[in-house]
């Protein structure tokens, strides 16, 4: 017998992300804007980190 399936087993990785961060902010109620302070720190390391590549 397979195992259910979601609409997300097939989604792009980026995708799968995304609502893995949508939950984490959302099962620890996070602040909407200590979260977006947070994804803008993410966001500009990230792009420190591929400008050095």
């Amino acid at each position: 017998m397979s195992e259910p399936t979601s609409p997300l087993d097939d989604a792009p990785d980026d995708i799968k992300l995304a609502v893995d961060l949508i939950y984490l902010f959302e099962s620890n109620e996070v602040d909407i804007d200590t979260a977006l302070s947070a994804l803008e720190i993410v966001k500009n390391d990230l792009l420190a980190k591929q400008r050095q590549t």
